[in-house]
């Protein structure tokens, strides 16, 4: 069998919702090297979607997942509990920013994380209002859908969504957003749309993901701080895709030195197993009756066993360290690029959590993402997986594993040159 057989096999059996980036079918991989069922290699700058950081099949997180399986696979925690959930509940109160006591929640993944952080924050507060960022992305259920800032693709089709969320710019100096701007609307909606006496939450992420890796402004986290507690408002930090250690941090809310009310993680805390988490202030996340929280599945003893090896690793293995080595490799090579080629508008973004952004003749009011979808196209048939993001669809962002080698990395950046050339034509 070969990729064309299984593409036309995932055609007839998948559902089309399903989109698939590159259709080559992966049949083993070590750190950031992927190898397809026709022998091909490609170069990982994806991590499956921000979930590697500590790379592919990690030795220390393959053992400690062995270990757990010739235990047991699974119990519920809620029926007969176990160790592990408790050592990383312990682990990630400890490791979350502030010094106000911690309480946490282990789920299955980011939107069942973000789907809880909001029931939590409107037990706690007896409000039902909540305030999201445009270009934000929270998930695919229903309530997640609603919280996302971007119609296409997530949103076509699937309304209406449940009620009282209210979306606000996001600071983005490039797009000509301002910190200013996005206060005033807030102002602008608390005087027309809902009192802020029923706003349970604020959610953002402080640095977008699909939105397109825009940071948010130490200043402006800061600034939102003081919002919320002045109108006793959950401020949850949505840190699923900037988290653990990828911006060199081993989270991004670090660099403004706030302590949010509420975060939500997932992705690389297990090193590839589905594992989340709600962490935050005790006093909020005990709201939640007993009962009222968990699920089937929820903190997975294997996952767990998982998230215990790479929370290990961060230090072990210095992850924040080689984030920000990582991205100083990454942003002076692309700037060298950027020299070459007028199409590349801007590069930024903190540590590895890295963008560039295609824009046609320089101009950041003319997005390309006829160009950026070439070239994700043009970095697959080369052997790089890349993966495009952004509101206006033409930003490329670069998740390679923290673990990955120079050589591998640039390595990457010589394709992805060739790539770019190609795609320009």
């Amino acid at each position: 069998m070969n990729n064309q057989s299984w593409q036309a096999r995932r055609e007839a059996a998948v559902v089309q919702g399903v989109g698939t980036l590159l259709p080559a079918f992966i049949e083993r991989a070590s750190n950031a090297e992927l190898w397809d069922i026709e022998g091909k290699r490609y170069i990982d700058f994806a991590s499956g979607i921000a979930v590697l950081n500590t790379g592919h099949n990690h030795p220390k997180v393959i053992e400690a997942v062995r270990a757990q399986l010739e235990k047991f696979s699974h119990t519920c925690f809620q029926v007969t509990p176990y160790a592990d959930y408790i050592e990383l509940a312990e682990k990630l109160n400890a490791l979350v920013p502030g010094p106000t006591p911690k309480r946490a929640l282990l789920l299955s993944s980011g939107a069942e994380a973000v789907e809880n952080a909001i029931k939590i924050a409107r037990a706690h507060t007896g409000r039902s209002g909540v305030i999201a960022f445009k270009g934000g992305f929270h998930g695919r259920t229903m309530m997640t859908m609603a919280l996302t800032g971007k119609v296409v693709p997530y949103k076509v089709g699937f309304g209406p969504f449940p009620g009282e969320v209210y979306h606000v710019p996001y600071p983005a100096e490039y797009l000509g957003v301002s910190e200013d701007s996005c206060f005033k609307a807030i102002e602008a909606l608390f005087a027309a749309d809902i009192d802020p006496a029923r706003v349970a939450a604020i959610i953002i992420e402080p640095v977008q993901g699909e939105g397109g890796f825009y940071p948010a402004p130490p200043s402006f986290l800061q600034a939102l701080r003081r919002l919320c507690d002045q109108y006793g408002i959950v401020l949850i930090c949505d840190e699923i895709q900037s988290g653990f250690c990828r911006t060199g941090k081993t989270f991004a809310v670090e660099y403004a030195g706030i302590e949010p009310d509420i975060m939500t993680l997932a992705k690389s805390l297990a090193g590839g197993f589905p594992l989340s988490a709600v962490v935050g202030k005790a006093e909020i996340m005990n709201a939640a009756k007993p009962g009222g929280l968990g699920g089937t599945y929820a903190g997975s003893p294997i996952a767990c066993a998982a998230a215990l090896a790479v929370l290990k690793l961060i230090d072990d293995e210095q992850l924040n360290q080689k984030a920000q080595a990582q991205g100083e490799l990454l942003k002076s090579s692309l700037q060298r690029l950027a020299q070459r080629f007028d199409c590349i508008g801007q590069i930024r973004g903190p540590g590895a959590m890295v963008a560039m952004e295609l824009v046609k003749g320089g101009d950041a009011s003319q997005p390309d993402p006829d160009l950026t979808k070439r070239l994700v196209a043009e970095a697959g048939k080369r052997g790089l997986i890349l993966l495009s993001c952004g509101v206006r669809a033409n930003v490329i962002r670069f998740l390679a594993p923290l673990t990955a080698p120079t050589a591998i990395i640039e390595e990457g950046l010589t394709l992805l040159e060739a790539s770019l050339e190609a795609a320009i034509g």
